[in-house]
């Protein structure tokens, strides 16, 4: 059965480098439906392995000046507040002895349907947000985009605390909707700037609840190190307009499955 965990560790890892999505979203599904791993702990477990996996991308984002760090801030603003709340919760859910597996599924396959959504027409998306017909509306979304930030750090520290999804590509198509003019790499290596901070709170809060097993951790870290190495090389060799629907309708099929 270990074994098993790292042979998912390096599936998974092998998809994010070729992707860079997929980690929360593959990793949870994967622990609870094929390992019976109960929702909360496989949702602590996977915050604070996205944690460590996405934390290099952070030196090499900043080294290349990539992270805007005040979105980054802005984000944080509303997202750790809300984690630490959503891990209160779980805390006192935890300790009146109140079973609450149904809500991190609930979250876990609204968080996954979205994402799905959000791969499938992310280009739609961009290019309607830089559509020149919506100037009226983009001139009230400037004034408005410092608090819109911070209500989406707010959103995605609850959905992320509660589900393990969301800090990545739901992150990045939030930031695509308020910053339609930032370029792409900038857009991605502000998301993990905010994502690594943002799972180690909620995974540290999941640690102090106890709903992280350290062992199914390292077993995972072992098997993603390398299928993250591998997967990055291979991202040239496919197209993304076959990679990503792909990915789409998988996550869709998953959170669709979990919801019953």
């Amino acid at each position: 059965m270990e074994f098993g965990y790292t042979i998912a560790g390096f599936i998974v890892g092998f998809i994010v480098g070729m992707t860079g999505v997929g980690g929360g979203s593959l990793m949870t599904p994967i622990l609870v439906l094929f390992f019976a791993i109960k929702p909360a702990v496989a949702v602590g477990t996977d915050l604070l392995y996205a944690a460590i996996t996405k934390s290099g991308g952070i030196l090499v984002h900043n080294k290349k000046g990539t992270i805007e760090w005040h979105i980054v801030r802005l984000l944080s603003l509303g997202s750790i507040p809300s984690a630490l709340l959503a891990v209160f919760v779980l805390k006192y859910l935890e300790q009146a002895g109140i079973n609450y597996d149904k809500l991190i599924t609930s979250s876990l396959s609204v968080a996954l349907i979205l994402t799905s959504v959000v791969l499938l027409f992310k280009d739609q998306l961009q290019r309607l947000g830089q559509n020149e017909r919506f100037d009226a509306i983009r001139a009230l979304h400037r004034q408005l985009q410092t608090p819109m930030t911070i209500i989406a750090g707010v959103v995605l520290g609850v959905l992320v605390t509660l589900s393990s999804v969301g800090a990545g590509a739901l992150g990045a198509a939030i930031l695509f909707f308020l910053y339609p003019r930032l370029p792409s790499i900038k857009i991605i290596g502000t998301d993990i700037a905010h994502a690594v901070p943002l799972t180690a709170v909620a995974g540290l809060g999941h640690m102090h609840i106890g709903t992280i097993d350290f062992t199914i951790l390292a077993m995972l870290l072992a098997g993603s190190l390398p299928g993250i190495y591998l997967g990055s090389h291979c991202a040239t060799r496919l197209p993304e307009q076959v990679i990503r629907p792909a990915l789409a309708s998988m996550l869709f099929l998953i959170g669709i499955r979990l919801v019953f």
